[in-house]
């Protein structure tokens, strides 16, 4: 017998309704036809991304939990973003020892968020989980969701912020971060995020039936809050879990997952607002929120320097000059990050110190320009309304970052002349 993968689903990330049940009539062949698979109680997606050290022991463990559990009335789906350790293959290896298993390649598109859905998109599951295949996240917790939804809930989450959860082994940076993001949140999209404990949990099952049908636009790595803000959600339970240190492999754990996730937040509270009016005027939003993440560093040089020079504590120089000389500090500052980071694949094409020193010209000047307006709305805000002048000057420079920004874009880092 060949065993073989499963196709990949296109188009849309939408879940559609189960076309199979075992109440169909058997002789509308046209209905039965739509499904190939006799309807199963659970699926649980396990995306992966180079866990070939991890996933033989991690389907060991939960076939015997669901086993258990569902008698066989169940199954596992590995979605796999064609990983190099051919994590795949591994899973495609387990097939005749394990007939609840199923294995889906991706070659193109990436991300957890997007595999989670294409692989619940494959499913026959009346109740949809996920679970990472690092076995951070303890198989044993399953059984106490599939419990909470044995009760009636149309979600349960695993938290580490309940009774029972916590994490492991996480510095104090990490702890810090998680958190942040869950106050966030709560600022962002608080009839959301609110009525979770731990909305960046990747651990979680959903009815199909509070999802089917409603459009997903997912971003990043945590497809809980996609969930949450689109699906038609009614009860929800929570389990207390402890996050698991890694065993085997690297962690996936960047930057880049909290700056997806706040962009997310934006996405939902906006209701597809934001996405509008990006369409409308192009607006690289992802760039900018860089820009924006650099610039606030040079806020801190900025008002640093201005601190230094201008109280009469330290220097007491005047206002005026002090503030050009804070602000030139910072746009030397901010360029550099610019350039490293924000704009480093147009910089990539502009190679050579004579290109590099043209982009810092260009964008002195433009900044030049910025500083001359943000002086005016200081000098404003200071001498005629009687703002405090540190409150003045972050109102100026928060005002001035979208022209530095836009004029940049199209100026210092635009490709042209290279070879």
């Amino acid at each position: 017998m060949s065993y073989s993968l499963i196709s990949v689903p296109l188009g849309t990330f939408q879940v559609n309704e189960l076309l199979f049940s075992e109440s169909v009539d058997e002789s509308n062949f046209d209905q039965v036809s739509q499904s190939q698979e006799k309807l199963v109680k659970f699926s649980l997606i396990i995306p992966t991304y180079n866990e070939s050290k991890n996933l033989v022991k991690l389907v060991e463990i939960l076939t015997q939990l669901l086993d258990n559990y569902f008698n066989h009335n169940y199954e596992l789906i590995i979605v796999d973003d064609d990983s190099p350790d051919l994590t795949w293959q591994v899973g495609l290896d387990l097939l005749p020892n394990y007939p609840q298993l199923r294995v889906m390649r991706r070659q193109g598109e990436k991300g957890l968020s997007t595999a989670v859905i294409r692989g619940w998109q494959s499913s026959q599951g009346e109740i949809l989980g996920v679970i990472d295949g690092d076995l951070q996240h303890p198989p044993e917790t399953l059984i106490k969701m599939l419990d909470e939804m044995a009760k009636g809930a149309d979600l349960a989450v695993a938290s580490r912020h309940v009774e029972g959860g916590g994490v492991s082994d996480w510095g104090f940076m990490r702890r810090f971060l998680s958190r942040g993001a869950q106050m966030l949140g709560l600022l962002i999209l608080p009839n959301v995020i609110g009525r979770i404990s731990d909305p960046m949990s990747g651990y979680f099952m959903v009815r199909r039936s509070a999802i089917a049908n409603c459009p997903m636009n997912p971003l990043g790595y945590k497809i809980l809050i996609e969930v949450l803000g689109r699906g038609n959600i009614g009860s929800v339970a929570e389990v207390g879990y402890v996050f698991q240190e890694r065993q085997e492999g690297e962690s996936k754990v960047t930057w880049r997952q909290y700056v997806d996730y706040i962009l997310h937040l934006l996405r939902l509270r906006s209701r597809g607002r934001v996405t509008k009016l990006r369409e409308k005027l192009r607006v690289p939003v992802k760039r900018f929120f860089k820009f924006g993440l650099v610039g606030f560093s040079g806020v801190f040089v900025d008002m640093a320097i201005f601190y230094l020079l201008s109280d009469a504590s330290t220097l007491g120089w005047g206002l005026t000059r002090s503030k050009m000389i804070a602000a030139e500090v910072a746009v030397l500052n901010n360029f550099l990050w610019n350039d490293l980071w924000t704009f480093r694949d147009l910089a990539q094409q502009q190679s050579g110190w004579r290109k590099l020193i043209k982009r810092f010209v260009k964008f002195n000047l433009i900044c030049l320009l910025g500083i001359g307006l943000n002086l005016i709305i200081l000098n404003l805000l200071y001498n005629y309304f009687g703002v405090n002048k540190y409150i003045a000057n972050l109102m100026a420079i928060a005002i001035v970052t979208i022209w530095n920004f836009w004029f940049n874009l199209k100026l210092s880092w635009r490709v042209t002349q290279t070879k």
